[in-house]
Parts: structure tokens; C-alpha cells; sequence
């Protein structure tokens, strides 16, 4: 078994960083190489701005390299909650920046000819208990009705022809969600805006930026580099690097933990046996499971496994046990079956688990996608690309306020007590 992630492995690396020092001017830096800067970049480059990308790590060396791959479309909490809590004309809008965001996707891959098995295969969303049923069926019915008529809901002899599992009662499927191998998507995105000029320089964290007379000044170990406008796209990775650049976006953001497993190639009698409708999916538990088939039939199985903010070789085996246990208990024919890969990353999670998009402490941000960063990432990337352009009419999440949490300098002391609480909402449920 290889404690490395499944999309790097399998794709080919970026090929074109750069290798000089870091210097000059450029209408726009853009601090972090995942998704979300690399969309921003390439809309930039396309439209002719001079733009450098500056990475601590390699291309898609964080989230974007060490997901599930999952593009699922609608609000990862709820419609109804998001309601409540933005109002309906909100919601409305935020639930179908999630479609247009994968429409994104599919338009760039397809423009920029990323090989990187896009495929619109649809989300279920299971009910592993009875008792979660009525309140997932209420939640269909009201998305169908108001935001989203390609849902439609199985009850539990619908699943047979979906899952090979007796774990789940019921479920609803989101027809427009999709999946990609997001090693070779991200690598591509890389490659795209580096040829249409963006350039990319890897492991160059900033650590420290000067206000200038036409914009900012970013410090990195390779030397320094003039801006007129920052496009900070860190998300939970924001405090890995220390120093003042990121301090605000820390205080706001939690790194929690996502772990995965990735099994042996699957004979075609295990994938019939397993996922026949070929899916991804997610489980409706507070501390649940996702998983999908990857292009060469392993089953990708992931999930939070254990509150913790460390993503390490230490904290992964821990992790891929329990996620092993995980997959045997929902799919016994699979519990002797060799593991590949195994692997983890960090999620931005804000307090409301909504994502945030804006300017502050003199850059423009788009981060906390608190699990759907995969999908929403594209749409942000362009519409920091259209701010850093002075475009301002495109951002759904424009004016949203975002409070510093109390107590929280970057680093989430209270994990192992919200694990144990949501333990407990799930036994109780």
C-alpha cells in the first residue's frame, strides 16, 4: 500500500514550472496552485493580464490533489437550512452557482482538451437509517420543487440496481453531479494557464508582503514579486504557512482532516457486485462516508474517520483502518480486498460550513468550501479573475459576512470535542 494520494500517482505532474527567481511585476499574484487559483489564473492569462502563480508545494499539492473526486452538485447541508439561514433568494442563487460551477468545469475541460475522464455520472445521497428517511425524502421534495427538477428519489428497492448494499433505505440521486480524475484535472488546468502565459513557480510559500505605491510586494524564499491585485486561494491550507499574509483567512478557517482509501482494480464481477450504476455517492451520517469508482475500477472510499486537523502517514494509517472497517460493514465482499493507496488532506470548514468570496486585509479570497471545493472551486477561480478585473456583478456569495471565530488562531483545539458530538447526533438519530 502506497500513503500517497491515488490522483498524483496516476497523472503526469506539471512539467512547466518556472525555474527562475521569483521577480518582476504582474497585474495579478495569486497565492496557492489548486483549483481555485488555477481557474483564476487561466481566466486572467485568457484575457491577456500579466499573472504569477505562487505555490508552497506542487500543483494541486493540497485539496485539489487529495479529495474523493466528487463534483456534486447542491448545498452540502441542506437547502432547507441554507434557507433559514441566507433566505430564499440566496439559497436559491447559491444552489445553482453549484450547477454553474460544474458546467464551468465541463466547458474548460472540453475547451482546453483536459483528459481527465469528466463524466456527468449523477450523486445519490443514502439514508443509512430508517429514522433519516422522512427528513431526506422532505429535502428532495422541497429542491425538486423549487431549485432542481433533475432529482429524483429512490426508496429502497430502487437502490438494487444502484449500490450493492443492503446498508441503505432509501436515497436521492442529483442527475447533474458529475466526477473527473482530479490529479490529471488539476495538472491540466496547470497546463492550460500556463499556456496562455500564466506563470507558475512551485514551492515558493509567501511569507511575508509590503504594501507598495501600485498594489503589494509578496516575499518568498525565491525572491519578491510586485502586484497590483493578491488573489489569496489557500483554504484550509492557509496556516500551513506561517507568518502575517494569512493570518486573517486562519482565524476563520478550520482544517479538519478528510482521509481515503483506494482498493486493487476491482474484477468486473466486484464493480457489478459493488456500484452498478456507477455513481458518486455519500452517505446521510453527521460523521458519514463517500465514495465513487475511480476510471480503472478501484473503489475510492473516504470520509472524515477521525476529527483531527493532522494529514500525515501517521494519521492516515489510523484513518484508512477505521475506513477500511467503513467499507466491510457496507460492503462485506469487499473486506479482504487489497488497498493501493491510502491518503489524506485538509478541509476548510467556516463556521456555517458556506463558502466565502470577497476582499479583505487587501486581497481578494475565495475559500471555506467545507467539503465542496472539488465543484465550486471553478466558479470562485472566474469570479475572483472578474474582481481582480473589476468585474463586480458575478460573486453569489457578495456581502456575506465572515466573523473571525473566537479562540481560534488557525489551529482547532475543539476538534476531538465536535467529533464526539457528532458521534453522538449519529447514534441518536
Amino acid at each position: 500500500m502506497e500513503y500517497a494520494s491515488y490522483w498524483h500517482a496516476t497523472s503526469t505532474p506539471f512539467a512547466h514550472a518556472q525555474t527562475e527567481p521569483v521577480g518582476g511585476e504582474v497585474d495579478v499574484a495569486v497565492i496557492g496552485a489548486g483549483f481555485t487559483g488555477l481557474n483564476a489564473a487561466l481566466k486572467l492569462a485568457r484575457a491577456g493580464l500579466r499573472v504569477a502563480v505562487l505555490e508552497a508545494g506542487h500543483v494541486g499539492a493540497g485539496a485539489s490533489g487529495r479529495n474523493g473526486g466528487h463534483l456534486n452538485n447542491g448545498i452540502a447541508h441542506g437547502y432547507a437550512s441554507a434557507k433559514a439561514h441566507l433566505g430564499a433568494d440566496r439559497a436559491h442563487a447559491l444552489y445553482h452557482a453549484y450547477d454553474r460551477s460544474i458546467d464551468l468545469i465541463e466547458a474548460t475541460v472540453r475547451e482546453e482538451g483536459i483528459d481527465c475522464d469528466f463524466r456527468r455520472s449523477g450523486k445519490l445521497k443514502l439514508a443509512s437509517k430508517p429514522s433519516h428517511v422522512d427528513g431526506l425524502r422532505a429535502n428532495f421534495e422541497l429542491i425538486h420543487r423549487e431549485v432542481d427538477p433533475d432529482t429524483r428519489w429512490l426508496d429502497k428497492s430502487d437502490l438494487k440496481g444502484e449500490i450493492g448494499s443492503d446498508s441503505f433505505h432509501g436515497g436521492m440521486l442529483y442527475e447533474k453531479s458529475a466526477m473527473a480524475h482530479m490529479g490529471r484535472y488539476v495538472n491540466g488546468l496547470a497546463e492550460a494557464a500556463h499556456r496562455h502565459g500564466a506563470r507558475i513557480w512551485e514551492g515558493t510559500p509567501v511569507t511575508d508582503r509590503n504594501r507598495t505605491a501600485g498594489g503589494w510586494e509578496l516575499v518568498t524564499p525565491r525572491g519578491r514579486i510586485r502586484a497590483a491585485r493578491v488573489i489569496a486561494a489557500t483554504d484550509a491550507y492557509s496556516g500551513t504557512v506561517k507568518g502575517a499574509p494569512l493570518k486573517h483567512f486562519r482565524q476563520r478557517i478550520i482544517p479538519v482532516g478528510s482521509f481515503i482509501i483506494a482498493t486493487r482494480p476491482l474484477t468486473e464481477a466486484e464493480v457489478a457486485a459493488t456500484l452498478p450504476g456507477d455513481r458518486t455517492c455519500v452517505t446521510s451520517l453527521n460523521i458519514g462516508n463517500y465514495f465513487r469508482l475511480s476510471p480503472d475500477r478501484r473503489l475510492i472510499f473516504g470520509g472524515r474517520a477521525r476529527f483531527s486537523a493532522v494529514s500525515d502517514q501517521t494519521s492516515d494509517a489510523k484513518s484508512g483502518r477505521i475506513l477500511q472497517r467503513s467499507m466491510a460493514s457496507i460492503f462485506p465482499h469487499l473486506a479482504n480486498v487489497e488497498i493501493d493507496y491510502c491518503w489524506g488532506g485538509l478541509v476548510g470548514m467556516t463556521k456555517d460550513r458556506f463558502p466565502r468570496v470577497g476582499e479583505a486585509d487587501g486581497m481578494l479570497y475565495g475559500m471555506g468550501y467545507s467539503g465542496h471545493g472539488a465543484q465550486m472551486s471553478a466558479l470562485v477561480g472566474q469570479v475572483l479573475a472578474d474582481m481582480a478585473m473589476d468585474i463586480r456583478d458575478t460573486n453569489p456569495l457578495e456581502g456575506l459576512e465572515w466573523s473571525a471565530i473566537p479562540a481560534h488562531s488557525g489551529k482547532p483545539w475543539f476538534l476531538p470535542v465536535v467529533g464526539l458530538w457528532f458521534g453522538l447526533k449519529d447514534r441518536l438519530s
